[in-house]
């Protein structure tokens, strides 16, 4: 569960970079749907490390053993 939401987060942050890029190509810049996307990339950028943080402190992921 816990990686599921986690893959989908960083999905959403592809989704979001892409759709930013396409503002940007359409619209040339003149209008705030570029800022916007770029504003909910971060938010979920930091919404996707507070979750992988959260998860290693609580737990829930490990970190790969050395060999």
């Amino acid at each position: 569960m816990l990686k599921t939401l986690i893959v989908t987060l960083l999905l959403a942050v592809i989704v979001s970079l892409f759709s930013g890029l396409f503002f940007l190509i359409r619209d040339g810049g003149k209008t705030n749907r570029v800022i916007n996307s770029l504003a909910l990339r971060v938010a979920l950028s930091v919404l996707l490390l507070l979750v992988i943080l959260l998860s290693l402190w609580q737990g829930g992921l490990t970190l790969n053993p050395t060999p």
